[in-house]
């Protein structure tokens, strides 16, 4: 039973009582009955005016109780000239105001987080209490190469490649470094905080690519750069000496003079030989920026196909081709690209050896060029080296080709794979041809 009714029916009881004692007196005692009807009028008076005391404030208290149940904090009230009511008035007021301010001050902190969370150049993986995924930020969508909705609920063990099995051993102050196909490099790390009591952890993805890439080519360029200076310098005089020595052939015994010659042939092969080698790791680091211009891919693919079309023929090599109606412009450079085409096709056709496929296609929404080849996939060992310098599954090869190719895709900001698909088994080298931000799939 509420306040109000047991009120209610004190005051019931009282004036029936009242009531009946006035009746009692009213053929006894006319004095008294008119006293006791006054006396009623009287309470009945005071009672209402304390009914509406009690009552007033009981309706603010439930009005303001309705109110932050709501968690509406505009709702104030005004003083009704009662010194208790008042102070509560003004307390509720108060605890009102704090309240409000505390709530704006808690959104725009939110806000601005997740402001910063959404622009932030490193992923975020949020997850829940019980370790699966809640929310993703774009930078980790980009890096994962998934959408938000096809990670929240997924626990980071099940995601592909080399995600799923370094995530899962992941702990907190330990750091791992992952890499997709030799270039793209990544540093996965968790922590936690506390939701509500419990914890909660978050893992974070920095990428460390172009870092790497820069501190990599720092290494290596100052010496390929001396290297280059003093064997050229010493080939160039080198090779004019020897040829200076034909002339002293004809002086020789004739069964002298061939070994002579031959002698010298070689030399000078071996030598100018030593000076192309030095020239491709020269032209490595002297890659200059790309100048974008709109360019035909298709007419970059069918020029490199006329330089490889002898040597395919020869090895009994087939082309197909699948390409997209019309021309395919993109903006790029096109010496360039066509020098990244070629490395291609050549490292396709080295796979293949003899009596192969080679495959061709373009789709221009998204623009994109796949060049594909039926020869010996790519293992496991090798799958994480192919774009790092000086690395070649070749004996005699000197490890630039894909490197250059890496170099001139990354400052196009092209994304690209190398890989060899299970089902298949062809191996294919897949690039988007829509520059932005640099992403390199396993």
């Amino acid at each position: 039973m509420s306040l109000r009714t047991k009120y209610i029916l004190f005051v019931v009881i009282i004036h029936a009582a009242l009531a009946g004692l006035a009746f009692q007196f009213r053929e006894t005692n006319l004095p008294l009955f008119f006293g006791t009807e006054v006396l009623l009028l009287i309470t009945a008076a005071i009672s209402v005016q304390l009914y509406r005391g009690f009552v007033r404030p009981l309706n603010l208290i439930a009005s303001g109780t309705e109110a932050i149940r709501d968690r509406d904090f505009t709702m104030k009230f005004l003083p009704v000239g009662q010194p208790e009511m008042d102070q509560l008035i003004d307390t509720y007021n108060h605890m009102i105001d704090e309240l409000r301010q505390e709530r704006v001050s808690q959104q725009e902190k939110n806000y601005l987080l997740e402001r910063l969370i959404n622009a932030s150049p490193a992923g975020i993986l949020l997850l829940t209490f019980d370790g699966t995924i809640e929310a993703v930020n774009p930078a980790a969508e980009r890096y994962l190469q998934q959408p938000a909705a096809a990670l929240q609920g997924q626990t980071p063990a099940v995601l592909p490649g080399a995600w799923g099995s370094t995530l899962a051993v992941l702990e907190p102050g330990q750091p791992r470094v992952v890499q997709l196909s030799g270039v793209q490099t990544y540093r996965a790390s968790t922590s936690h905080f506390l939701d509500r009591g419990f914890t909660r952890y978050f893992i974070l993805i920095e990428e460390l690519t172009q870092d790497l890439i820069r501190q990599e080519k720092q290494a290596y360029e100052k010496l390929i750069r001396m290297m280059s200076h003093e064997i050229n310098n010493s080939i160039g005089a080198v090779n004019s000496i020897l040829q200076s020595f034909h002339y002293y052939a004809p002086q020789l015994r004739d069964e002298d003079r061939a070994d002579f010659t031959e002698a010298l042939e070689v030399s000078v092969n071996r030598s100018t030989h030593l000076a192309n080698f030095i020239a491709n790791f020269a032209n490595l680091v002297r890659l200059p920026p790309p100048t974008p211009r709109p360019t035909d891919v298709h007419e970059l693919l069918k020029s490199t196909c006329r330089l490889l079309q002898v040597q395919s023929e020869k090895r009994g090599i087939k082309w197909h081709w699948e390409l997209a109606p019309g021309p395919l412009f993109v903006p790029l450079d096109g010496q360039q690209l066509e020098q990244a085409l070629l490395n291609i096709c050549k490292n396709a056709l080295e796979a293949i050896g003899e009596n192969g496929n080679v495959w061709v296609r373009t789709t221009a929404q998204p623009p994109t060029l796949v060049i594909e080849n039926d020869g010996p996939g790519i293992s496991s060992e090798a799958q994480t080296r192919l774009f790092t310098p000086f690395f070649s599954t070749k004996r005699d090869g000197q490890g630039i080709g894909l490197t250059l190719v890496r170099d001139i895709l990354l400052q196009h900001g092209f994304a690209f794979s190398l890989a060899t698909a299970p089902d298949t088994g062809r191996t294919a080298f897949t690039i988007g041809l829509t520059g932005g931000t640099v992403r390199v799939s396993a």
